[in-house]
């Protein structure tokens, strides 16, 4: 009996001794993990001829993520932010492959915006994924990517789009174009894929409606990156004596189609989307002042905030060579460490729950609304014109920069929309 006693004894110990160090085990493991970085894919073009759109956003994601929150302590009570590239050619194929090494490498959030074609093959392998791995769910945060598709038909409660989609940036482009009274001949040009037709559809519906005087004179597409020369396409808009032209290119298409524009001689209003930095304001220069104007998210010159002025000349003094091209994306990454610090975590369901319906003031002072029944965000949209007058904060060191000539408050972009959610149970 004496030495059942002690074996007990010894037994009890020893089982006692494995839970402690079982449990120092688990301690030193969440401490370890309370102390990883918390890693956020950016998928988007980094080579090919779209690469400087893509570089110039990861560039903008990184400063935004280092300097709002790294270089504080980080976030979730000190996990620094780690931004992994991600680079997809804004190929739709290459974005399966670069969508399969995120879930290998447990990527959870990803960043996307360029091209709605990429946007939307992503928003359906992710709905794919989660649907198959519940518990393993990724987030799809589209900071670019315009097409209404995407929060309207294919809606999908894993994916928020963090840009005013085409048709609300049109509604504010064909108002301001509709109150210049020289314009009675309009020219469409643009990318053949779906962004452009919805750019090319929508424009010609809405200036029917609000200059029914207005002529549509051409309304055609062209191979989206690879067209050298857009001479031929130019011609036809000389010879359709055009008083403006309105085209939703970007990225080497845009530079090439304007800069075709003015060397043909023709003095008209180019009304774009995306017609501004990465080399763009540079290789236009004086030929584009007060011909091409954008429609976009965050105000230009004047910057109304002394918060987003000093953003922009710190992201300068650390990189002397870009701008900041898309400021949606410091509110974007913003927008998502508030659900993180709600929340207490980095879960995709948990984070999209608290994205829903979130209202967030913004560097330039200006409250956003991100709407729950389709994850469409609504901010004040502008039309600005590039100048080199009344102009603080330049594009491309060109001396040239955009001046905000048109501004609508976000109340007043708020439109309808036809998603029907399905939304997953937990």
């Amino acid at each position: 009996m004496v030495h059942s006693f002690f074996l007990a004894r010894a037994c009890s110990r020893l089982l006692s001794i494995f839970l402690i160090v079982l449990a120092s085990s688990f301690s030193i493991q969440a401490r370890a993990q309370d102390s990883e970085p918390v890693r956020i894919g950016f998928m988007d073009p980094l080579s090919g001829p779209f690469a400087s759109i893509g570089t110039s956003g990861l560039t903008v994601l990184q400063f935004a993520a280092d300097y709002l929150f790294n270089s504080r302590g980080g976030i979730l009570g000190g996990r620094m932010i780690e931004i992994v590239p991600l680079d997809n050619m804004q190929s739709p194929t290459e974005t399966q492959i670069q969508f399969r090494r995120a879930v290998s490498e447990g990527l959870r959030i990803i960043f996307q915006g360029n091209s709605s074609a990429v946007a939307n093959a992503l928003n359906t392998a992710v709905t794919r994924h989660n649907r198959r791995n519940p518990g393993q769910e990724i987030l799809q945060l589209n900071y670019s990517a315009v097409d209404p598709i995407l929060t309207e038909e294919n809606c999908s409660f894993w994916h928020f789009r963090f840009d005013a989609h085409a048709v609300m940036k049109l509604n504010v482009l064909t108002d301001f174009i509709a109150g210049n009274e020289d314009i009675q001949r309009m020219y469409i040009i643009g990318q053949d894929y779906s962004f452009g037709h919805v750019v090319a559809e929508t424009s010609e519906r809405l200036l029917r409606e609000k200059r029914p005087d207005i002529e549509i004179v051409g309304n055609e597409f062209h191979p989206i990156g690879q067209v050298k020369d857009f001479t031929p396409y130019v011609t036809k808009i000389v010879a359709s004596n055009a008083d403006a032209v309105i085209t939703g290119n970007f990225g080497a298409d845009m530079v090439s189609l304007a800069r075709s524009i003015i060397d043909s001689g023709l003095d008209i209003p180019i009304y774009t989307f995306y017609a501004a930095y990465d080399g763009i304001t540079a290789t236009l220069g004086t030929d584009g002042k007060n011909r091409i104007r954008l429609v976009h998210n965050d105000s230009a010159n004047p910057i109304p905030t002394g918060e987003r002025k000093q953003f922009y000349r710190d992201f300068k003094a650390a990189h002397p060579d870009r701008d900041v091209t898309q400021p949606r994306l410091a509110m974007a990454l913003s927008m998502l460490v508030q659900a993180m610090e709600q929340t207490g975590g980095t879960d995709p369901y948990e984070l999209a729950l608290a994205l829903e319906d979130m209202r967030f003031t913004t560097l330039s002072g200006e409250e956003v609304w991100m709407r729950g029944s389709d994850h469409q965000i609504f901010q004040d949209l502008h039309v600005s014109v590039q100048t080199d007058e009344g102009i603080e904060f330049d594009a491309d060191n060109s001396g040239f920069g955009l001046l905000t000539e048109y501004k609508v408050p976000a109340a007043e972009t708020i439109v309808e929309n036809r998603c029907e959610m399905k939304r997953p149970q937990r």
